[in-house]
């Protein structure tokens, strides 16, 4: 065999290997749902200590870069304003890594009401206690009204409390809640809508750089509740109140939630960062390895399952999720790679009957669903909003015997008839053609039949720039997804397709699919 024949079956046995392609049947059950999200599912973090210039080090040897969104946040920008907008409405979580050192100046009663200051020692993170005038205030609700966010509003915990003097990094005492009142006070009579307002950040459990008991939280909840009745009587437009805001730890979970008392909580909120330290460069593997994907399955299963048998009537969020701490994965988290993880994170979460999910953060940090310096769409932005626009409430179960590289969730469409689904394709080299089987049956056994749809299909299929994960550009369908020269978001639109044929997953690709004709009983 001379060079050139051998040149040529490296090529063709390089493209048979690039092209490979693999059938897989997924089944659906369309007969009942399995979960239920928020309509508003999405949500993303303004974290009131991320991002620019200044470093420091917690108790987890944690880096935080901090950003003072309360005084230095750009409102004014119209790429940040059509951004939020797009999603008609996008849930913003404020709160954050500081928030229990903030105090509202809403008697004008603080001198040199002042944002964070950097400090040695003596304070949370390294920084001193923040102040949230209510000019400022005035400005960020301004914001909020125009662009319809729904807010969630994390409150200071700590608040009137002191350091034990027995168990370092405990602290103890009842939560002060007459700052808040004030707050409250004064954001109903300017008009302005709070959704939901979630007392303290990462405080549960551990902690991560301070903590309280289960039961003083517990005790805490309550107060909240009742001052929220107080503030609001009206059923109707009453605030939702949420915690704990951490990591979950199940035996200070199941005592908190045993604690808290019938319908006090409404939502039962906790922090994932399953990826590790952002600067660890097995990020990027860990976001395409299925078996790693998986490993956080029960830490969603066990937050439901404590909900279920302590506090039916509240529901699970997930109220801050970066993935890698650290700010995020360094070269990572703003690419199309990192939508492999996000993207799944939803779909799991859904399944698990999880109401909401925040990502970390819309704004600041390697994570952001908007670029820092110039606020243009990070990859996952547009992955957010696809998934805001197709999937419902509804989740089904779906499942496929194939490789555990394709990853398939269900939901019933969102507004109009129909069955949507994601296929997150974590494989480099293999693409996968989907035949589609409904499965009515509701004893088990095998699919009724195989689905065949005579309306066209719609779909998005997202990819890399130039086939490049770590790039953060990405296309719909083929074309680059940029800002218009007006500064607007890109409508999103689908490609239609032949009912009749298989659907098609490309390697290292994601798909939302709508199929119009796919009746199931539970989407009715």
């Amino acid at each position: 065999m001379n060079f050139r024949s051998i040149m040529f079956f490296v090529v063709l046995l390089s493209c048979l290997l690039v092209s490979k392609a693999e059938k897989v049947e997924v089944v659906v059950v369309g007969a009942t749902s399995i979960a239920q999200t928020d309509e508003d599912f999405i949500c993303v973090t303004l974290d009131c200590g991320l991002q620019t210039n200044v470093i420091t080090i917690n108790a987890r040897g944690i880096f935080i870069n901090f950003y003072y969104i309360f005084h230095l946040w750009d409102l004014k920008n119209k790429i940040l304003e059509k951004a939020v907008k797009a999603f008609h409405p996008l849930r913003i979580r404020v709160g954050g890594s500081l928030q229990d050192q903030v105090v509202y100046n809403v008697r004008n009663n603080i001198e040199n009401c002042q944002p964070f200051q950097k400090q040695d020692k003596g304070f949370l993170f390294g920084f001193s206690i923040g102040c949230l005038d209510m000019k400022r205030w005035d400005e960020l609700n301004k914001f909020f009204n125009q662009t319809r966010a729904k807010v969630t509003f994390g409150l200071n915990a700590l608040i009137g409390r002191k350091e034990s003097e027995t168990e370092k990094t405990l602290w103890v005492g009842d939560w002060y809640s007459h700052n808040a009142r004030d707050l409250m006070n004064y954001t109903i009579s300017k008009g302005y809508k709070i959704d939901s307002y979630e007392l303290g950040n990462e405080l549960c459990g551990s902690g991560v750089s301070n903590k309280i008991g289960a039961k003083q939280y517990a005790k805490d909840m309550a107060t909240l509740k009742n001052l929220v009745k107080e503030m609001y009587p009206n059923p109707k437009t009453q605030p939702k109140i949420l915690g704990p805001g951490g990591f979950y730890d199940k035996k200070w979970f199941d005592t908190f939630l045993d604690a808290s008392g019938h319908d006090v909580i409404d939502g039962v909120t906790h922090h994932i960062y399953n990826l590790g330290p952002g600067n660890n460069p097995d990020v990027v593997r860990r976001v395409q390895d299925p078996f790693f994907l998986t490993q956080i399955a029960q830490t969603f299963k066990d937050v439901s399952n404590a909900i279920d048998k302590f506090a039916p009537w509240s529901g699970a969020w997930v109220s801050e999720s970066g993935g890698a701490y650290n700010s995020g994965g360094q070269l990572v988290s703003y690419t199309f790679a990192f939508g492999f993880w996000y993207l799944d994170q939803l779909g799991m979460t859904s399944v698990y009957n999880h109401k909401v999910y925040c990502r970390q953060a819309l704004i600041g940090g390697n994570y952001a669903l908007l670029n820092t310096t110039t606020f243009v769409p990070n990859p996952d932005y547009y992955g957010a909003l696809l998934w805001h626009k197709v999937m419902g409430s509804k989740v089904l179960s779906v499942t496929h015997k194939g490789s555990p590289y394709l990853r398939v969730y269900s939901h019933c469409s969102k507004k109009e008839p129909g069955v949507s689904f994601v296929f997150i394709n974590l494989s480099k080299n293999t693409s996968f053609e989907i035949d589609l089987f409904h499965d009515l049956n509701l004893n088990g056994g095998s699919p009724n039949f195989e689905f065949k749809g005579h309306k066209e299909r719609e779909e998005y299929h997202l990819t890399p720039k130039d086939g490049n994960i770590l790039s953060s550009v990405v296309l719909l369908n083929g074309t680059p997804l940029e800002l218009l020269d007006s500064m607007e978001i890109l409508e999103l639109k689908p490609k239609l397709v032949d009912g009749l044929k298989r659907i098609n997953i490309a390697a290292h690709s994601i798909a939302f699919v709508t199929i119009r004709d796919f009746n199931a009983p539970a989407c009715f």
